[in-house]
């Protein structure tokens, strides 16, 4: 039996723009999610129109926070205030996600901005974002990763939906970047659902 063709989705960084989300949704893109926020203070003037266009083209739309060394509580209030006031966090949404790029950002910061955001929002489903080379040697899920979050793997092996890199949590495959759908420019992230989660799966 042939695995189904995985759902595709994109994700966007404060220095990636769309044009037409109309197009992007047209390209076979079903889900986005849009960085909001990233440590205490910063976030994105972009953020409110993007979700607002992505929705109305039909995409299912998630806030993400790009995370910083230092206060896990005043990072998850910044984002939480931000993606309640932007409507990220109504059902249907993608479930909130954390960007742990930055080498510092260790398990025991990702364990507590988990407990802190699901306290925040009453949501248990969370998704955590980091580089292929990240889940091979510095982050360990097995000891914050529950039946409630969903891993996502940035790999741009061309291959969507296979990573190369196997967990039972992992829902979610960035298999490469740049401005070749239609609709926008910019090195947006091109993004895959991983067999056997499906997109309901990865939403609130």
């Amino acid at each position: 039996m042939r695995e189904p063709e995985p759902e595709r989705g994109i994700n966007l960084s404060h220095h990636d723009a769309v044009d037409n989300w109309a197009a992007v949704r047209a390209g076979g893109v079903v889900f986005a999610a849009v960085t909001i926020t990233e440590s205490t203070n910063w976030s994105d003037t972009a953020a409110a129109r993007n979700l607002r266009q992505a929705q109305e083209a039909g995409i299912h739309t998630g806030a993400r926070h790009f995370a910083r060394p230092g206060s896990v509580h005043d990072q998850v209030e910044h984002f939480v205030r931000t993606a309640k006031r932007l409507g990220a966090l109504s059902p249907g949404s993608l479930a909130p996600t954390l960007d742990v790029e930055v080498d510092s950002v260790d398990d025991r910061f990702i364990k507590s901005w988990i407990k802190a955001v699901r306290q925040a929002t009453g949501l248990e489903r969370v998704l955590v974002y980091a580089r292929y080379e990240d889940w091979q040697h510095r982050l360990h899920p097995d000891r914050w990763a529950d039946s409630e979050v969903i891993l996502w793997l940035v790999r741009h092996n061309g291959i969507p939906g296979r990573p190369g890199w196997f967990h039972p949590r992992l829902g979610l495959h960035q298999h490469g970047g740049g401005d070749a759908v239609p609709g926008f420019h910019g090195e947006i992230g091109y993004d895959a659902v991983v067999y056997p989660f499906t997109l309901a799966d990865v939403l609130i």
